[in-house]
């Protein structure tokens, strides 16, 4: 499978967030960086369907960003994760379960199986208003996965994060990458250095790096601070 983004331009009154960006995703990691205000988050949006593009088109082997069969694919972390308060994190991801039409017992077993992925299964009935920051993004970790996704767009997720957990779930990204398109923006370099096997780079709403990166071509971090400075 493959995820085309063709032309793709959002403008926002008299300013273009995402100017004319055309790129293909396949299966693997790929990590997107940028200064805030770079476009990153309008892409994400727009490759999720949330937000429709002033121009251009993104599609999934033909298949519309605009359609049910495209969201039927989707798994979606965005970077201001909401979620209800009073529900536990078991109920929260069952809720995200029904949405996306799985079955009860299927939900079940997935919930189960994803909080204990991501480290929850001992508070998995506490309410998601008691937890701290990087809990919730756990929370918001295992709903993005919970229909198991062919394409997974995580903005920011390991913010929030201590150092232990952020290796965690580099760890679960690649792994997650090996027959899954992943695509996630982070402004933690060394996150994409460690595990995207190519770098798309934003600065006001263009793309102006688009490629595989080793060790040959030097420090991302140092490249990165010049392009942003």
């Amino acid at each position: 499978m493959k995820v085309n983004v063709d032309r793709v331009t959002k403008q926002f009154k008299n300013k273009i967030a995402v100017d004319r960006l055309s790129f293909e995703l396949s299966e693997g990691v790929t990590g997107l960086l940028g200064a805030n205000g770079a476009g990153k988050t309008t892409l994400m949006r727009i490759m999720s369907g949330i937000l429709d593009a002033t121009s251009g088109t993104v599609d999934a082997d033909g298949i519309a960003v605009t359609s049910e069969e495209y969201r039927a694919l989707l798994g979606y972390l965005p970077q201001d994760f909401g979620y209800y308060p009073e529900f536990t994190a078991r109920d929260f991801v069952m809720y995200i379960a029904a949405l996306k039409g799985l079955n009860k017992k299927h939900a079940k077993a997935r919930t189960d199986e994803l909080l204990e992925l991501v480290g929850l299964s001992d508070v998995a009935n506490k309410k998601i208003k008691t937890f701290s920051g990087g809990m919730k993004q756990r929370v918001g970790i295992a709903q993005a996965l919970i229909n198991e996704p062919k394409i997974l767009i995580l903005d920011e997720p390991t913010a929030g994060l201590d150092p232990k957990e952020r290796v965690r779930f580099r760890d679960l990204i690649a792994e997650l990458g090996k027959d899954t398109i992943v695509l996630f923006s982070t402004h933690i370099v060394s996150d994409i250095e460690h595990i995207a096997k190519r770098v798309l780079m934003m600065k006001g709403g263009l793309l102006i790096y688009d490629g595989e990166w080793n060790e040959d071509m030097g420090d991302l971090e140092e490249f990165y601070m010049k392009e942003f400075e």
